[in-house]
This record gives C-alpha cells, sequence and structure tokens, in this order.
C-alpha cells in the first residue's frame, strides 16, 4: 500500500583518500522530524563523488521498498544536488550509471526534489558515513596477522570480488580501447580482472 506521508532523507559519502576507503549514509526522517531509519554502507575504494551518489540511490531504494512516493532530499554535495536536477550535466563516465539508474528510480515517484545544504545541517548523515568507515577500519586491522606473524597455510586472503556473480559484456576493440556494448555497474576507478574471448 502506497505510504501518503511525505519523507525527509538527508544523505552523505566520505571518501577518505578521494578515491580511497569510501561509504555512504542516509537518514530518514518524516516532516514532523521523527527519525524512520537510519542506513549506511561501505564502498571499497571510490571518490567521494560517488559515494554522494549510493547516499542518493540507498535513499530511493528505501523509498521505493516502503512504499513511499514523495521525497525531499537533503545533500551537503552542491554537485549531486545541482546534476540530479539538470543544471549541470553528468560528464563523469563512473558517474553516469549512477545518475541514470537515479533518474529512474525519481520516475517513479509521485513528488521529488533535491537541496543543497550547509554540511552543519547534514551532521547525523556524515556521522553514519564515517561510523561505517571507522568500523570497516577497525574490522580489517583486527584480521590483519600480527608484525612478524605468517598466517597459516591455509588461509586465504579475503577477495570481495569472489562472492559476486562476474559480469559479462560484449565490446569492440578499437583504435586501442575495449568499449563495452552495455553499461556495466563499475565504479568510478575500480579495478576488475578480464578475460578477454575473441568471436569468431
Amino acid at each position: 500500500m502506497t505510504q501518503s506521508s511525505e519523507i525527509i532523507v538527508y544523505i552523505d559519502g566520505a571518501s577518505r583518500g578521494n578515491p580511497g576507503p569510501a561509504a555512504y549514509a542516509v537518514v530518514v526522517e518524516l516532516s514532523d522530524g521523527s527519525r524512520l531509519a537510519g542506513l549506511s554502507g561501505c564502498l571499497g575504494e571510490t571518490t567521494n563523488n560517488v559515494a554522494e551518489y549510493h547516499g542518493l540511490l540507498a535513499a530511493l531504494e528505501y523509498t521505493l521498498k516502503n512504499d513511499y512516493r514523495r521525497i525531499q532530499v537533503r545533500t551537503d554535495s552542491e554537485l549531486l544536488a545541482l546534476q540530479i536536477k539538470g543544471t549541470y550535466r553528468v560528464k563523469s563516465p563512473g558517474l553516469k550509471p549512477l545518475y541514470d539508474r537515479a533518474r529512474r528510480m525519481i520516475a517513479q515517484l509521485e513528488s521529488f526534489s533535491i537541496r543543497h545544504v550547509p554540511r552543519e545541517q547534514n551532521s547525523e548523515a556524515d556521522r553514519l558515513a564515517n561510523q561505517a568507515l571507522d568500523a570497516a577500519r577497525r574490522a580489517g586491522e583486527k584480521h590483519r596477522a600480527p608484525a612478524g606473524v605468517s598466517p597459516a597455510p591455509d588461509a586465504q586472503p579475503a577477495s570481495p570480488s569472489k562472492a559476486l556473480k562476474p559480469l559479462r559484456a560484449a565490446a569492440a576493440f578499437r583504435q586501442g580501447n575495449l568499449e563495452p556494448h552495455e553499461q556495466l555497474p563499475l565504479l568510478e576507478g575500480e579495478v576488475v580482472d578480464l578475460e578477454i574471448f575473441r568471436r569468431k
């Protein structure tokens, strides 16, 4: 059942190093200020702008999944706000798929607005994003072998890519570049392993 009330979401993205370890966060409130949810997640190594877009996508996914159709977004990323409004064009190939996905989700809503706010008005989302980064760093340190200690012979390094479904796409080789025939959900600056098969 579609929810009639409007929600306000505060989104943020953080990247330590830009590109570096990155995370996003979302704080969801009703129009009376009561809090509905706080969401966050780590993204691996990427840029601040990519992290900001993932915050917007997480907010839109929450909105649609919980049958809300009216949303106001608050972000301290002026670039993101102006790109979503259409004031700025999205030129980065790493941001374009994220922008396109956001626009498709926005089209399913009855009402959508986005506004740039000062960082101090977005402090809770900022805190959640940095909290996610701190937790990921602590988890990494906990699983790192102490100096001078070799890992067990059967220990395997964690590999996030092994848990992901392999991507498949045809591509053409032109002027020294591989050009995929379809958009792939890759992050800006992401390093991937390729297996190339020549089509006969």
